[in-house]
């Protein structure tokens, strides 16, 4: 199991390269996490949700994603709540304060979970979340030492270099943690290094002598992490410097922001996250809407932002406006969610940039999907995670046909598109004939291949880097 010194610290990354380095030994792997927090989740082949980070260990395992992967996956829906999902599927919203009692009927879930996968594969390698150090937080703990005790899991404790202070999160952490906890714990590693790592050999030895646990190596920065599929919204950044420039909206509570990840990589584009406070950039060729867990509590932030204004002058410009999934609802002219499924009972009028409405309705749609782009005939493979049903005029103009019948909408005038498919940039050929009509066309990215082939780099990374025999002989 690999545990952090804190959130944010590479664990995703490090996991899905021990999961490589494993699979290319021939070993049969899985990746397991407890518990998640995210906001970007992965629909997978039994028809739940989990966590993106853990779709990407799977694809870095060579298997298809599964909701025992990750058990249980919070989804923020405010500042202080969140809706729970246990193996796949939903089970309530919940208030933080009320997230403890609710732990101790989970845990038997999220423990049958991690006997399915051991009896299927040669070896699973466990990710934890946030940190064990909030020891706050130990009871009843199902994320990190309280489960791996109970599962009686050998720990490696992951350091975050590039952060500061990497002496003090290691042996700070043991200081906190109780006898048997710290027992648990079979060594460390250090990431994001910068630079020469033997500058770091003094302080390295230090961390043994202070905690007296083996050092498992120190793994340089890898620039390439930012091209996989990222879980956190702290990880969204600009990316390319290419001619055609993208905006994308940094809503409070984006979700599925990987349907960004193939056009990071377009060298065509030049994506921009716009940032609360700041203006959509006004030479943007396409603004996007992304994906949100809280619709009508990102229409009220949007506004804020005075994005509404923002993009109704980026219309009459002759700009082009994607909506994804809440995007899409926000675009229409109005959102009820008369059960208050995702917050207080009401309806908010929407931007009005498209002739439709929506309504939020209990059951939530998670499927697998292949469909056919309206306008290009093109197909497109993706997924669908969403409430809520949206009619109205503009549908009679759909964005795609899904098993014959129409999906998503366009504006008459073409330049405003809605759509409910997640991970349609995925397909190089829709994306490729997609973005012909910005002028960026020209691309020869195989998306997929390209995301296999970083996995592989960041495996060979750190077998070049950190003692990978030692951390696979540690398991029982």
């Amino acid at each position: 199991m690999i545990q952090g010194t804190g959130s944010n610290v590479g664990k995703s990354l490090l996991v899905a390269g021990l999961c490589r380095v494993a699979r290319r030994r021939g070993l049969s792997v899985l990746p397991f996490k407890p518990q998640n927090m995210s906001n970007n989740a992965a629909v997978t082949v039994d028809g739940g949700e989990i966590g993106r980070a853990q779709a990407l260990q799977a694809l870095a395992c060579g298997v298809e994603p599964h909701s025992d992967m990750n058990p249980v996956l919070l989804k923020p829906e405010t500042d202080t709540g969140a809706q729970v999902v246990v193996q796949g599927k939903r089970l309530t919203s919940v208030r933080a304060r009320d997230y403890a009692g609710l732990k101790p009927k989970i845990a038997a879930s999220v423990h049958q979970s991690f006997q399915r996968l051991k009896a299927q594969v040669d070896l699973v390698i466990v990710e934890g979340a946030g940190s064990p150090a909030e020891v706050n937080l130990r009871k009843g703990d199902i994320a990190n030492m309280g489960f791996a005790v109970a599962a009686d899991v050998p720990v490696v404790l992951a350091g975050d270099i590039d952060r500061g202070g990497v002496i003090a999160q290691i042996v700070g952490t043991q200081a906190v943690l109780d006898p048997a906890d710290n027992a648990q714990i079979a060594g460390f590693l250090i990431n994001r290094f910068r630079g020469d790592p033997s500058l770091f050999d003094d302080g390295y030895r230090m961390i043994e002598a202070r905690t007296g646990w083996r050092g498992f190596g120190v793994l340089p920065w890898f620039p390439d992490a930012r091209l996989l599929p990222a879980e956190d919204a702290l990880d969204l950044a600009p990316s390319g410097d290419g001619p055609v420039k993208v905006a994308c909206l940094a809503l409070s509570r984006i979700a599925n922001f990987d349907d960004l990840d193939p056009l990071k990589m377009e060298p065509e584009l030049n994506l921009q996250m716009v940032l609360p406070g700041q203006p959509i950039p006004g030479d943007a060729a396409l603004v996007v809407i992304p994906g949100s867990k809280s619709t009508r509590g990102d229409l009220a932030f949007l506004r804020q932002q005075g994005w509404d204004i923002d993009l109704i002058a980026h219309h009459r410009r002759g700009g082009r406006i994607l909506g994804l999934c809440g995007g899409y609802q926000m675009l229409g002219r109005s959102v009820a969610d008369p059960g208050g499924i995702e917050g207080p009972p009401g309806e908010t009028p929407g931007l009005g940039l498209l002739d439709v409405t929506t309504v939020m309705q209990g059951d939530k749609r998670l499927a697998r999907v292949q469909a056919q782009h309206a306008a290009t005939g093109l197909t497109v493979q993706g997924y669908e995670i969403h409430i809520g049903v949206t009619t109205g005029p503009d549908c009679a103009r759909p964005f795609a046909w899904l098993d014959g019948r129409p999906e998503g909408a366009r504006s008459a005038d073409g330049r405003v598109e809605g759509s409910y498919l997640h991970g349609l940039f995925a397909a190089d050929g829709f994306r490729r004939a997609w973005l012909g009509d910005f002028g960026a066309g020209n691309s020869v990215l195989r998306y997929d291949a390209r995301v296999e082939q970083i996995l592989d780099r960041l495996a060979d990374h750190m077998e070049t880097h950190l003692d990978c025999d030692g951390l696979l002989a540690l398991a029982r």
